[in-house]
Formats: C-alpha cells, sequence, structure tokens
C-alpha cells in the first residue's frame, strides 16, 4: 500500500520517460532507507552482508547510480561503469582516498561494477556515504562527463536522496568485502519486501491491494524493459566494432595476398632471369674454352718452327712487359682521376644545392620587401587623403569663425547704440521734468512711453547677451575642434616623417634587392658554369666506364620523357647519347655526337644539354 501511494501521486503529473524513472527510483530508494533504518533499529545489532533489507539498499542505490549514466566506447565495446564518478571522489575528498586504495587492492575484483559495489559497502561502514556523494553532486561540470542532463544524480531528486542517507549513520555494519562474488551479482530490486498490507486495509477492500499489485508489476516489467534495452545497445555497438574490424582484416588479407601474388611474380622473373644469365655464362665460358683450346695446338705446332726466334720473342715479351706495367700505372692514375671526378662531383653537387638554397632565401625576401613597399604606398595613400579631408575641414572652420566674429562685433556695435538710445532718453525725460513741470501729464504719458521702449530694450539686451553667450560656447567649441584638428595635423606631420623615413628605408632595400637580384644572376650563371662542368664530368666518366648503358627494349614499357605507354603505334627509339628509351615526339631531334660523326637521333633533354654546351664552348 505505501509503494501503491507513492507512485499513484506522482503519476497523473509525469509524461516524460526520464521523468518518471527518477519518480520511481526516487521512492524506491526512501523506501529502502526507511525500511532499513526500521529494521535495524529493531535488529538491535550489528548487520551483516546476508540481512536482506542491505542487500535491497545496495541494489536500489546501483540502479540510481546507473540512472541516465552514459555509454562510453572502449576497445572491447561499449562500456557502462559506475566506477568513473565513484573513483572522482578520491579527488574531490583525500580522506575517500583510502577507501579507492582498498577497492584497488582487493585481488578478487575484476570488473568496474564489483569496484563500484565493494566502494558503496566501505563508504558505509564508514558512515560517510553520505557525506562522499553530497561533494560528488555538487560538481556538475564533473558529473556531465559521466551523466545525461536528466539523470537521478544531476537532477534534484539525488540531492533528496543524499540527504535520506544521512539517516544511515546511526547503523553499524560489518560487511565482509573479500568474501563476496562482487562481479557476477545480478541486481535486481525485489518488490516484495515493500509489499506489506495492514490489516485495516486489507478489511478494507481488495480493489486497492490488486491496483497496487498491478502498478509494482508495471514498474518492475518498465525496469526491466529499460535494462535489457541497455544490455540490448551494448552487445549491438560491440556487434557492429567487430564486422567493421571483420571488413577490416578482410581487406588487410586481401592487399596481402595480392603482395604475395606480385612477390611470387617478380621472383619467378628473376629466377627466369638468373637462368638466361646462367646459361649465356656457360656459352661464353663453352667458346673461350674452345678458343683457348685452338690457340694451345697452333702453339704447339708453331713452337717447333719458333726456336730460332726465342730471342726475338723474349725480347718483344719483355716489351710487353714494360708496355703492361706502363699500362697499369696509366690504369691506376685513371682510377685515382676518376675518385677524384667523383669527389669534385659530390662536391658541386653539395655547392649547387647549397646555391639553391640561398637563391631561394633571397627570393622569399624579394616577396617580402616588395609586399611591404605595396603596404607602405597604401598608408600613405590614405593618409594624404585623410590629410587633405582635415585641411578641408580646418578651412570651413575658419571660415566659420571669421563669419561668428563678424556678428559678434554687428551685436556690440548695435548694443552701444541701445545703450546710447537709452543715455539720450534718460537725458530727455531728465530735460523734460524740468523744464516742463507744468506739462506733466503729458510728460508722465512720454515717459511711460520711453519706460516701455526701455523694457522693450532691456529684453533685446537681454535677448542679445544670451545670443553672445551661445555664440562664444559656440566659438569655444569651434576652438576645441579647431585644437584637435590642429592636433591631427600634428599626427599627419609624424606620419609624413614615417612615411618619409619609410621611403628612405623603402629606397635603402630596394639597393639592397637588386644588389642580391645582381647576385643571383651571377650565382646563376655561376650554377650554369657548374652545371654543365657536371655534365662534363659526368660525360667523362662515363667514357671511363666505357660508355653509356644501352637499355633493353624488354626493360621499357613507357617513354622516360613523357611517361606515355609503348604500343603498336608508339614505337621504342634509343637516345643515342643517353642509351634510354623514348617515343618518336620525345626524339626527333639529331645531332653528331664524338662517339658518331654523323647527326644521329637524341631525346629532347640531351638535345637541349648538347645545344648550351656547345653555345658556352663558342663563348
Amino acid at each position: 500500500s505505501v509503494v501503491r501511494n507513492l507512485f499513484l501521486t506522482d503519476l497523473p503529473t509525469l509524461r516524460d520517460p526520464m521523468s518518471m524513472e527518477r519518480t520511481n527510483l526516487l521512492n524506491m530508494a526512501k523506501l529502502s532507507i526507511k525500511g532499513l533504518i526500521e529494521s535495524a533499529l529493531s535488529f538491535g545489532r550489528t548487520l551483516d552482508s546476508d540481512y536482506p533489507p542491505l542487500q535491497q539498499f545496495f541494489v536500489v542505490m546501483e540502479h540510481c547510480l546507473k540512472h541516465g549514466l552514459k555509454v562510453k566506447k572502449s576497445f572491447l565495446g561499449y562500456n557502462k561503469s559506475l566506477w568513473g564518478p565513484l573513483e572522482m571522489v578520491e579527488k574531490l575528498c583525500p580522506e575517500a582516498g583510502e577507501i579507492a586504495a582498498s577497492v584497488r587492492d582487493l585481488p578478487g575484483l575484476k570488473t568496474p561494477l564489483g569496484r563500484a559495489r565493494a566502494w558503496l559497502r566501505l563508504a558505509l561502514m564508514q558512515k560517510r556515504l553520505a557525506d562522499y556523494l553530497r561533494l560528488l553532486i555538487t560538481r556538475k561540470d564533473l558529473l556531465s562527463d559521466f551523466y545525461d542532463n536528466s539523470a537521478v544524480m544531476v537532477e534534484e531528486e539525488g540531492a533528496v536522496i543524499v540527504g535520506l542517507l544521512v539517516g544511515l549513520n546511526v547503523i553499524d555494519a560489518n560487511l565482509c568485502v573479500k568474501g563476496e562474488d562482487l562481479d557476477t551479482q545480478v541486481g535486481v530490486i525485489d518488490f516484495s519486501m515493500y509489499l506489506k498490507n495492514d490489516i485495516d486495509d486489507y478489511r478494507s477492500g481488495e480493489r486497492n491491494g490488486q491496483v497496487a499489485a498491478i502498478l509494482d508489476q508495471k514498474n518492475y516489467v518498465e525496469e526491466l524493459n529499460r535494462q535489457l534495452n541497455s544490455s540490448v545497445h551494448g552487445l549491438q555497438g560491440r556487434v557492429d566494432n567487430l564486422e567493421k574490424s571483420n571488413s577490416k582484416l578482410i581487406e588487410e588479407l586481401a592487399i596481402a595476398k595480392n603482395n604475395i601474388i606480385k612477390l611470387q611474380e617478380e621472383n619467378h622473373q628473376l629466377r627466369n632471369e638468373n637462368t638466361i644469365i646462367l646459361i649465356k655464362a656457360q656459352q661464353q665460358l663453352e667458346v673461350t674454352q674452345v678458343d683457348v683450346d685452338v690457340e694451345l695446338d697452333t702453339y704447339k705446332q708453331s713452337r717447333q718452327g719458333l726456336d730460332e726466334m726465342y730471342n726475338e720473342a723474349r725480347r718483344q715479351l719483355r716489351e710487353e712487359c714494360q708496355l703492361r706495367q706502363d699500362v697499369e700505372n696509366e690504369l691506376v692514375v685513371q682510377v685515382s682521376m676518376k675518385q677524384e671526378m667523383d669527389l669534385a662531383m659530390k662536391l658541386l653537387e653539395k655547392d649547387i644545392h647549397e646555391k639553391q638554397d640561398t637563391l631561394i632565401g633571397l627570393r622569399h625576401q624579394l616577396d617580402e620587401v616588395k609586399a611591404i613597399n605595396v603596404e607602405m604606398y597604401t598608408k600613405m595613400q590614405t593618409s594624404d587623403d585623410g590629410m587633405k579631408q582635415k585641411n578641408d575641414i580646418i578651412t570651413r572652420l575658419e571660415e566659420k569663425t571669421n563669419q561668428i566674429t563678424a556678428t559678434m562685433k554687428q551685436l556690440e556695435q548695435r548694443l552701444q547704440e541701445a545703450e546710447r538710445d537709452r543715455w539720450t532718453a534718460e537725458d530727455g525725460a531728465r530735460k523734460f521734468k524740468h523744464d516742463f513741470a507744468n506739462k506733466a501729464d503729458s510728460l508722465q504719458k512720454q515717459i511711460a512711453q520711453r519706460e516701455k521702449q526701455m523694457l522693450q530694450l532691456e529684453t533685446d539686451l537681454k535677448i542679445e547677451k544670451e545670443w553672445r553667450q551661445t555664440l562664444q560656447n559656440d566659438l569655444e567649441r569651434e576652438r576645441d575642434i579647431v585644437a584637435q584638428l590642429s592636433a591631427e595635423a600634428q599626427q599627419i606631420n609624424g606620419l609624413k616623417k614615417e612615411f618619409h623615413r619609410l621611403q628612405d628605408e623603402n629606397s635603402q632595400l630596394k639597393g639592397i634587392c637588386e644588389e642580391q637580384e645582381q647576385a643571383l644572376e651571377e650565382l646563376g650563371c655561376k650554377l650554369s658554369e657548374s652545371k654543365l662542368k657536371i655534365e662534363d664530368i659526368k660525360e667523362a666518366n662515363k667514357a671511363l666506364q666505357g660508355g653509356q648503358v644501352w637499355l633493353k627494349d624488354k626493360d621499357a614499357t613507357h617513354c622516360k620523357l613523357c611517361e606515355k605507354e609503348f604500343s603498336i603505334s608508339r614505337r621504342k627509339h634509343h637516345c643515342r647519347n643517353c642509351g634510354e628509351i623514348f617515343c618518336n615526339a620525345c626524339s626527333d631531334n639529331e645531332l653528331p655526337l664524338p662517339a658518331s660523326p654523323k647527326p644521329v637521333r637524341v631525346c629532347d633533354t640531351c638535345h637541349a644539354l648538347l645545344l648550351q654546351r656547345c653555345s658556352s664552348n663558342a663563348t
């Protein structure tokens, strides 16, 4: 009946499934905590691990902590563990470090869920479970990494549950964590413990009991459904990961098979080439053996007739030995010259690379100098335009101040004239009083008229004074504007000076740039000369090694210059200079070579190189 009343009060107002789950978990937490406290007080001794209300309390707390927990993707699949947020308590409260260390040192715990269950039991034995969870729910920024926004621990229900946990400090618990199998326990809430009907409720009617049982079964089914959905999502994610890994492994296996096939083909080709080379070597050995046998027979036949010429042959042998010694000495000299040429080629190539790097750096500096010149030119144009506008404003303000001073002078003249009229009027009035005492009525009328005129003049005077004051204020404002403009003009003068300074720097940079361009041109000339020397050295090296390497037709499938594939319409042609194979379009040039005075076919690269060398030799 208690469960029924708790659920019936909240069901009509809830529409969101997450809020319904939070309310159900809060009601179950209230029932479990209340029942545990009442049973513990009536039990009257220390509680152990086998006490059913205590086991149900841990199951309810596990469900509350699991509510809204984010699923994190790991190497083995999707993981949803309580140990992550509970482990963060160690950072918030140093006293919780002892519990965390004890949980990590337990040998029988292998899963994060088992560690979280052991942590809850140790915190309850310390009577600090409410304090630790209160520290955790106050840090919303840390909880957002583990829980959704609608979880119990994030919403107000979490604070209510933590407040209810304070009452558990009156309970003494002695729990043996080492002996329990916390990894494989099934956390299912047993609602039968809380379905206690009083005799009066039972007599009041069986209908309420049936409704309560139906609601309890409904909530139990919803909770089981939610747990099954979470487990299905986890298994589905794991299946997806396994399918992805399987597809990747299949692709890698196909790539490996292709590589194996290619390597087998290359091995077969190498074996065929090896057999061809062995056959050719054996043929050459047989030919040389036949030649040696023929020469030996002729030597034996001719030796009988050459006894008389033995002395002469001996003398020729000595001469030939001397010639051989000379040839060997020349060969040693040529080998040393070849080594020196190789060293010189390496040094020249290194020098060429260094000069190319310096050329690239100088070009970058030249581009930066050009960009600075363009930017300074734009700044100069903008500053000149602003200075012209400000000069126009200053001239307009000066004209305005001249007009204002002219109007002020006119107003002062009018004021002086008004004062003179006033003084003359007063003198006239005095004279009229003394001279025409008998004509008092007429004089009084005239005085009244004059007073009216005087009042009108005073009002005009006040208006003119106010106008003068406003003009003075305007003049002061104009003066302030003129002062600001003069300050801006000084700034413009400073900008002009800076612009002239930058122009000087620009001219200096242009001079440096011209010098660097000259140096670049000189380096380019030296670089071309060094390239020609390198080509000469390479040709000499080729001559020392026995000429160019004549590439075989079967070794070339594409043109070396344009890289187009050879076919029936695109034939193969050898370059008589470098020995490489090109198509007709890339080797339609003819030039005489040192080996053949007649013009022969050469490729485009060798044609340009030989023409450049001929022009440099001619100069």
